[in-house]
This record gives structure tokens, sequence and C-alpha cells, in this order.
């Protein structure tokens, strides 16, 4: 798999040696569970596919095909739904799903992904939600909840009877950035990028590495998508100005996060951490160290979370060490989420006791992974 997702020149030579000996059953699974399904499949057709078993063969066509299927009727959604924020004065930001894809595989369709994310300034949080509440989309986060001023991981909005799912982010939801993302900046670097012919509202090039730095640093990158994901995108855009990209990452405390997707894109997937990046990055003894934790627990693909020490020791190291890790673990552990809300009464529940009960929540969720 890992051969698949290199965009190294290198791998179509790895590719055609280890395909006379492949389990193409336990590929397809493994490819399903990492979410690259499609990358795989992309880089095995310029093979022939060779030497896979026609059932298996068919097994994939379908996943393809379903995966394909998804990815027009999300694209049709996240139209509607611009056309409509637009309207109301609403600016948005495409990140991640579709728009990874397009960066790093250059087609919207190769990339797995579950549901649309779209960066909204929170002032625009109550607006935008009604809107999608308008668009038959099911809120997660009810509006008595919003009205309250309470901040979930996101505002989660899905559409009955499908499985089409809309996330909106603003810059007080995005709590796994070590220090407050400047929406500002962001906005002010924005770009226009052309999906099915039409143009798209999206981070610029270096903002969206950072974030998806931080993305897969948020999950352990404990899936072969988020580091492929980085190493597509530096192989595939010399024109990265690693300059900027080093700059926001330190705006946001995400310098070590960087430094991790680089080295793993560099170790797994055979895309050299760029010249620009080199020093800093081979400098930081604790990222490789995170590196090697996380190659790991990357075969398990998710099924074996670390135990929770680890993942707070982890988490603890993301965020810097010293006392800048401290403050940014006891902020994720403290900061309460929808799923703390559970029970309280969504609009007014106890602020105190959300907070009290956040710990314990993790606690027993991890202890029984772990």
């Amino acid at each position: 798999m890992c051969a698949c997702a290199s965009p190294s020149p290198e791998s179509a030579r790895r590719i055609a040696a280890l395909a006379a000996n492949l389990d193409w059953e336990l590929t397809l699974e493994l490819a399903a569970e990492h979410s690259v399904l499609g990358v795989v499949a992309a880089r095995l057709k310029e093979t022939g596919y060779s030497g896979m078993p026609a059932g298996t063969w068919q097994k994939f066509q379908d996943s393809l095909r379903t995966q394909h299927l998804f990815t027009l009727s999300m694209t049709a959604e996240l139209f509607a739904i611009l056309e409509e924020f637009g309207r109301a004065g609403i600016e948005s930001l495409l990140v991640k799903g579709p728009l990874v894809s397009l960066l790093a595989y250059d087609n919207p369709g190769v990339r797995s992904y579950v549901d649309l994310d779209l960066l909204v300034r929170d002032e625009a949080i109550l607006p935008a939600s009604r809107i999608l509440t308008a668009l038959g989309f099911v809120a997660d986060v009810p509006e008595e909840a919003i009205l309250a001023g309470k901040i979930p991981g996101e505002y989660l909005f899905n559409r009955r009877g499908s499985q089409q799912i809309i996330e909106l982010h603003t810059e007080k939801t995005f709590r796994y950035y070590p220090r407050p993302m400047r929406i500002e900046d962001l906005y002010a670097r924005q770009r226009r990028m052309a999906l099915e012919g039409r143009e798209i509202p999206a981070l610029c090039l270096e903002d969206e590495l950072v974030l998806n730095c931080i993305h897969g640093a948020k999950h352990f990158w404990e899936r072969l998508m988020w580091p492929a994901d980085i190493a597509a995108i530096v192989a595939r855009h010399p024109e990265i100005v690693w300059e900027s990209v080093g700059q926001a990452a330190r705006d946001v405390g995400a310098a070590r996060m960087v430094n991790v997707g680089l080295l793993l894109a560099e170790s797994l997937l055979g895309v050299p951490v760029p010249a620009a990046m080199a020093a800093r990055t081979y400098e930081d003894g604790a990222a490789r160290e995170m590196v090697r934790q996380v190659e790991g627990w990357l075969p398990s693909a998710g099924s074996a979370p670390p135990p929770l020490l680890q993942r707070a020791m982890f988490r603890l190291k993301m965020g810097g060490g010293g006392i800048t890790g401290l403050s940014y673990l006891g902020r994720l552990s403290l900061s309460p989420t929808e799923e703390d809300w559970a029970g309280e009464g969504e609009g007014h529940g106890s602020r105190i006791w959300e907070v009290i009960k956040r710990p314990l929540r993790l606690f027993r969720k991890y202890r029984q992974d772990g």
C-alpha cells in the first residue's frame, strides 16, 4: 500500500516486484481501512492490475464506483451550499476532502472522504446553520446551543436517508490548533480553485498543508491516508513557498506537527523533506520519536488506539512539549464538546460540570480502548 500511495518515481518498480506475491483480498481490505482505496486503484491501473484475480478486480471496481458516485453527489451539494451562502453574504472556504484530492491527486474523486468541510467565521455560524437546515440537512448542534455560546468540535449536519454529511468549522472549533486559528489571515490569503468547471473558495496551498498536518496529528496519523496526502501535495507542488509554511505553522504553534507530517511522508512514502525545511525538521528529536510511534500503530488503521497515557504524552509533545505542551494537553482535556453536553440541556448545561465531566468521559473511553 505504501508503494501504491507513494508519488516517488521508484514506486512503480516496487509495485511490480510486490504484486506477484500479494494477498489481493487483504490488500483491498487494508486499502479501505486506510482510506486509500482510490489511490491504490489508480496506481494499480497503471500496471494493468497485473496479477489481480478477476473477483478482486470486480470488488475494486464496485468500491470505486460507489466512491465516485458519492463524490459527484457531494460536489453537487457543495455547489448548492456555496450558492446559498453567497446570496446570504457568508464567506466560506473549502478545506480538506475534495480540495485535498485535487491538490494531491489532481482528481476530486481519487481520495476517500466522508463529508464536506467548510470554514466560516464564528459570527456567521447561526445564519449558516439556518441555511443548511433550509436545504434539508438536520443539525447535530441545535440552535439553542449556538445561541448559548457553546462551542462543539464541529457543527455537523446530515441529510436523513443518505450518507451526506456537512461539517462547518470556525476559528473557535479548531481546538487542535495549539494557538488560536488566525482566520482573517486565512481569508486574506485565500485563492480560487477550479472544481468540475466552477471556481470555489479555498485556502492557499501553504495554509492547506499546515491544516492537514494539524488534522493528521489530531488523529494520531493512524491511517495511511493522512501521510499519503502530505507526501502527494509536497511531491506535486514544487511551487510551495516553504518559508510561508514555516511561518504559518509557527503562528499557530504547529511547527512540530508539520515536522512530523514531512518526516512521515519521507519515511513511509519516499518523499524527501524539502531542503528549505530539512534543518529545522531533522533537528526536531521529539518529532522523530513521534514518527517511530506512528509507524508502530499505523498498521492497525485506528482499530487498536494507543492507551490513555500514551495518547496524552503524544498530545503533549505534539503541542511543543514543556509548559506549552502541558497547556495544550490541558485545554484539549478540559474543553467540553457536544459529547459532553449530552443530557445536560443543550443550551443551558452547567459549564463547570461539563469541564469536570469531560476528562472523566475521556478516561472511561480510552481506558476501555487501551
